[in-house]
């Protein structure tokens, strides 16, 4: 809480705020909402919230309706806030902006019929979430019949309980309006996101009963496909010390990011759409060659970092990068190794992304811990690693760089399973037995990992020319770092 003395963040105190903290250049109150948002978490707060901010400059039409599905949220830190908050941009400079562009926020447990009521306005174009995979509700890239949310949002369609369930009822009630349907974004740090997003409200219209409403969102409802990414660590009250000693008055939600922010955005939104181009957006027909680039390099790289580094005693990316060695090591298999994979495309220039990247990676103001991007190996490796290598091998190219991550994996999970220390992992169990029984060669261990299906294929666990180069890293991976 503020001390005696330090006045809270809101839209009378602004004037107290320090030299150089960024404020709404625009009239608040002359703005109009145009977008409801599910799910207002630090992300979207830090993320396309602080595009809308941007964009309501030049544009008025765009402010947004945040609504809470399920407390406890940010209800009690943002709404005496009059919904201000301060952004921290991390990196070698830091820089505090308060954002604006959240005109309401509302309470999915009370605030139902304003909710819907913006949600059949003509006005409201977009409805955006930010509500991580699992709140699409899916058992596998169908709707889960059987989650408890969507089987109360079937039995009572207008006191939804699931983002999905919202979505839909708000598109059955805009269609009986004979309201235009906006065009529903996800913004979930998900591959194929507009995919699940557009399956999850699909199936909420089949499980209903209604054909006319199933056809008329096949028909008429856009789901465009999008890529985020920021770095965006929790907010905790060393952040909020040191916003408010920064910009000298006290925000009880500020967020924390990285200065590198991305939004690829697939170019479905239709005439009516806020122009987010215009504001750093990228508007592309092929997202998925972004994400795929995004996931090989970016979190491939990552990874590498993650199992590599721990071994070598690091504990932070920060600290891993001043590794020269190792920071060598991913900076040429990002280069010569995971870059001929990628498909190109207009847009997406591969030598500025990577430079990108191992700048963000040495950003000396976010500490982003190994042991984090570490957990889920099991889950991670195939789509970061693992696909990289299947198709290098596909195309006849030398995988030795590629398997040291997959070798580093390994012995990381030998080596947590020896000192004791649970796994941060789906397979946790299983992998703590493959480990305990492994005893430092590859000819012995090797088999036990690659036994495990939930991570490796029958088909890559039985190529040679895999088994061989993971096996000789497996054996000596500090020589293979050069």
């Amino acid at each position: 809480m503020p001390t005696p003395k330090q006045a809270r963040l809101t839209p009378q105190t602004l004037g107290a705020l320090r030299a150089g903290v960024e404020t709404p250049a625009y009239d608040r109150s002359a703005t109009q909402v145009g977008i409801v948002h599910f799910g207002p978490g630090a992300f979207h707060r830090g993320h396309q919230a602080w595009y809308v901010d941007t964009l309501l400059k030049r544009d008025p039409r765009w402010a947004i309706c945040a609504a809470e599905l399920r407390p406890p949220g940010l209800a009690a830190a943002l709404i005496p806030q009059e919904r201000l908050y301060v952004v921290a941009e991390l990196d070698a400079q830091i820089r505090f902006r308060v954002i604006g562009s959240m005109k309401e926020y509302l309470l999915a447990s009370q605030d139902d019929d304003r909710i819907f009521a913006r949600l059949i306005q003509p006005q409201v174009k977009l409805v955006t979430l930010t509500i991580t995979e699992k709140g699409y509700c899916l058992a596998g890239d169908e709707l889960d019949l059987q989650h408890p949310d969507v089987i109360h949002d079937l039995a009572h369609p207008t006191t939804p309980r699931s983002a999905i369930g919202w979505v839909t009822e708000g598109l059955v009630r805009r269609r009986a309006e004979g309201v235009a349907p906006f065009v529903a974004i996800s913004c979930d740090n998900v591959v194929g996101n507009g995919h699940k997003f557009r399956s999850a409200v699909m199936g909420m219209a089949k499980a209903r009963g209604d054909k006319d409403l199933e056809s008329w969102i096949a028909g008429e409802v856009r789901f465009p496909c999008t890529m985020v990414d920021s770095i965006t660590p929790a907010t905790d009250d060393a952040l909020k010390q040191k916003v408010a000693e920064s910009v000298g008055l006290y925000d009880d939600s500020p967020v924390q990011r990285e200065a590198f922010l991305q939004w690829v955005i697939e170019d479905i939104l239709g005439p009516d759409a806020p122009d987010l181009a215009s504001v750093g957006a990228s508007l592309t027909n092929d997202v998925e060659a972004y994400e795929q680039a995004k996931i090989r390099l970016l979190n491939g790289a990552h990874s590498t970092l993650a199992y590599a580094g721990l071994l070598a005693g690091h504990t932070s990316v920060g600290e891993a990068m001043g590794d020269a060695r190792l920071a060598g090591f991913v900076a040429r298999m990002m280069r010569e190794d995971i870059t001929p994979t990628l498909r190109g495309t207009r847009g997406l220039e591969f030598e500025s992304y990577i430079n990108d990247i191992l700048q963000r990676f040495r950003n000396p103001a976010l500490t982003h811990r190994l042991y984090q991007i570490a957990s889920d190996g099991s889950q991670k490796l195939p789509y970061r690693i693992l696909g990289t290598i299947i198709d290098a091998l596909a195309a006849g190219r030398p995988i030795r760089r590629l398997a040291v991550p997959v070798a580093a994996w390994m012995t990381f999970v030998v080596r947590e399973a020896k000192e004791g220390r649970p796994l941060n992992d789906p397979l946790a169990k299983v992998l703590a037995d493959v480990g305990k029984g492994c005893v430092g060669k590859s000819g012995t261990d090797l088999p036990r990992f690659l036994a495990v299906r939930d991570v490796f294929s029958a088909d890559l666990a039985t190529e040679p020319k895999f088994v061989s180069a993971v096996g000789a890293a497996y054996e000596g991976l500090d020589a293979f770092l050069d």
